[in-house]
């Protein structure tokens, strides 16, 4: 019997079993066969810290961004977008670095219920296009010694081992949880 600490979702066949803990120690791993990878994926990425969320994000759209953005073709509309990218090249990385956890901590502000209103391919292509500031430097970068948590390197593994299509899905999820939709109930 596993410990009280531990979930595990048997299902058949045994390749299909998959387990994570919810402590700090955890073992994150998602079987990319199970038909439960990408939601064991978006769930685990939701018990990270919100660092190692905008980490996990930003070493995900450098591993396999080169794909993301062929992934939304015509149906994310980067220049609804423009207005808050544009707002955030104007912050000092700080205020950057502030808005980034913001909206990953759905903190009620101008800015995240202006992102909230996005469609999700737009969300996609915003945080894409973040990474490929962040490249350049235009916005804050991840530290060149940030070491993610384990969960998180374990997490970003797993996502890497998934189909593109879960890849994508993946993504758009944990974007797409973002914000502040002022329209929502």
């Amino acid at each position: 019997m596993p410990p009280a600490n531990q979930l595990v979702n048997c299902l058949e066949p045994p390749e299909l079993i998959m387990a994570y803990t919810t402590t700090s120690s955890s073992i994150f791993s998602v079987n990319s066969r199970s038909v439960d990878a990408v939601p064991t994926a978006v769930a685990q990425f939701k018990l990270l810290s919100v660092d190692d969320r905008l980490a996990l994000l930003w070493f995900a759209y450098t591993q396999i961004g080169r794909s993301i953005t062929p992934a939304a073709p015509g149906a994310a509309r980067l220049q609804f977008a423009e207005g808050l990218l544009n707002q955030i090249k104007q912050m000092s990385h700080d205020e950057q670095l502030q808005v980034m956890r913001n909206l990953a901590n759905k903190i009620n502000n101008p800015i995240s219920r202006a992102y909230g209103v996005l469609t999700v391919n737009t969300k996609l292509a915003f945080w894409y296009q973040l990474a490929e500031m962040m490249k350049e430097g235009v916005v804050v970068p991840v530290p060149s010694n940030y070491k993610m948590s384990r969960n998180a390197t374990q997490l970003l593994a797993a996502i890497e081992s998934l189909d593109f299509s879960q890849q994508i899905t993946v993504l758009r999820s944990a974007v797409a949880d973002m914000g502040i939709d002022p329209f929502a109930n």
